[in-house]
């Protein structure tokens, strides 16, 4: 399988089927505005593909980046195609990409009591067969504690430095990793 990166654009042949993903895939409270994303996606930190398997449109990925460090904000498979293994051809492909950073993400905390505990449950085997492990640390974002998957150490003044940079004013008590254990 060739994958390729797009940058997103509204030129983008696929761009509304992107923002219809994008709003679909991740509830509400863990949703940035979209028009925010597309603004800051034009600064050098942060990176906003559409994701190309053989030249079909399969997906999204949203990256932020400061120093050694990406963060993968957002990551979405179309619905209709998951399953296939292109999750695990992008997140092999982003390791190469980011090669030498330390890549992490967020995701939802394994909360035995929540509705959807298998699906989070089948979201972090898929992430540790594909080569991230638990950091034992807690992301806050808005409302929202989210646990952290990745391939180092991140430590949470470089998180908070990350998204200080990305966020700039916007941040003020929105985002910050609480703890590292």
């Amino acid at each position: 399988m060739k994958l390729t990166f797009k940058q997103v654009t509204p030129a983008l042949d696929e761009y509304k089927k992107i923002k219809q993903l994008y709003l679909t895939a991740f509830p509400d409270d863990e949703r940035a505005p979209f028009p925010l994303l597309m603004l800051k996606s034009y600064r050098k930190n942060a990176d906003f593909y559409g994701i190309y398997i053989d030249g079909l449109w399969v997906g999204m990925v949203y990256v932020v980046s400061r120093g050694d460090v990406s963060y993968i904000f957002y990551l979405a498979i179309a619905k209709e195609h998951r399953g296939k293994g292109f999750g695990s051809t992008l997140i092999k492909a982003l390791l190469r990409r980011y090669e030498g950073q330390r890549l992490f993400l967020a995701l939802e905390q394994l909360d035995g009591s929540a509705p959807n505990y298998e699906e989070r449950l089948r979201r972090r085997h898929f992430y540790e067969k594909n080569g991230l492990h638990d950091l034992n640390c807690h992301i806050r974002e808005g409302n929202v504690v989210f646990d952290t998957m990745g391939t180092a150490p991140i430590a949470p003044e470089e998180y908070n430095a990350l998204m200080r940079e990305y966020l700039g004013f916007f941040l003020r008590g929105l985002a910050g990793m609480e703890s590292c254990q």
